[in-house]
């Protein structure tokens, strides 16, 4: 535990900022149901499988290749499928999505947990920079492609991060997707968060009639590989002293696996959660306006990708 977890307290979920994904699922029997998970092979991803396979699930584990999505849950109590998915190729994403189709089985879940972050200098490819295609865009085509596929009671977890309050001042620079005119690592970044928490919010929207519940968390802050492209000085820094503040990665997992299997966040709709309990974003994170032209504009993307 960080010494920040020592004194953090619980939320009216019953659970906090120190609580692990194995807490929030105590006592939970998932024999029967089938769960999607992205980023499945390493960090916070491959925890939140493990304790779903401890909990009885199926999981369908996707991962850059079918043999990382395999080799991440080696030795893991459970039923895994494993599924090739590179996000930022979208003829790779829709294979995966052909392929999940073709098993025939409904999913209860989607957990949209892959990422890569602040990418110390711009990179692009298919004509976008690469943190928005690949955090957002590559995700967009992913759950577009599975939603006929979700249960009529089946959860959409987003992974966004605090981060998404680094995003530009207009929220999404729909001039500039490709960092063209300017780029920044952690600006570019808080871009693809705040994209991740509009989907959230617009899915929530157009699920409002219907059982299904779309939700956005930010982790916390874990030391992952996630941040391996940080500079040497504040991977020195974070090393030093990330234990005293850092959350773990069991921690680190919670809030994902609460929203994505607790029967209380069944209630949940349309909402930026941290530490397993509804937070606040930003402004530009509460933009519906924005979140609808952010769903347009990407359907208007992908379908020239």
């Amino acid at each position: 535990m960080s010494l920040y977890g020592m004194f953090a307290g619980k939320g009216p979920s019953g659970f906090g900022y120190s609580s692990t994904a194995e807490e929030v699922t105590a006592g939970l029997d998932l024999t029967g149901k089938r769960y999607l998970v992205t980023g499945s092979n390493s960090g916070i991803g491959q925890e939140t499988v493990r304790v779903l396979g401890l909990r009885g699930a199926t999981i369908v584990t996707l991962a850059r290749t079918a043999e990382k999505a395999t080799e991440g849950v080696k030795g893991f109590a459970g039923t895994f499928v494993p599924v090739a998915c590179e996000l930022s190729e979208p003829a790779s994403v829709r294979a995966a999505v052909q392929t999940v189709l073709a098993q025939g089985e409904r999913l209860d879940g989607i957990l949209c947990n892959a990422g890569i972050m602040a990418l110390p200098k711009l990179e692009q490819k298919h004509g976008y920079e690469l943190q928005f295609l690949t955090n957002h865009l590559g995700h967009f085509i992913l759950v577009t492609g599975l939603m006929d596929q979700l249960k009529a009671d089946g959860r959409l977890v987003m992974l966004s991060s605090a981060a998404h309050r680094n995003a530009p001042s207009v929220g999404i620079e729909f001039d500039n997707l490709a960092g063209q005119r300017s780029y920044s690592a952690w600006g570019n970044y808080g871009q693809a968060k705040l994209a991740n928490l509009l989907v959230a919010r617009e899915l929530a929207r157009r699920w409002h009639d219907t059982g299904r519940v779309a939700n956005a968390v930010h982790p916390g802050v874990i030391q992952t590989n996630l941040g391996r492209h940080m500079g040497s000085v504040i991977s020195a820094v974070m090393g030093a002293f990330g234990p005293l503040f850092l959350k773990s990665i069991p921690q680190g997992a919670a809030t994902q696996t609460w929203a994505l299997v607790h029967p209380d966040a069944a209630k949940v709709r349309g909402e930026y959660l941290a530490d397993c309990n509804v937070a606040q974003s930003s402004t530009a994170g509460r933009d519906m306006n924005l979140a609808e032209r952010l769903w347009t504009e990407s359907e208007r993307i992908v379908a020239g990708l």
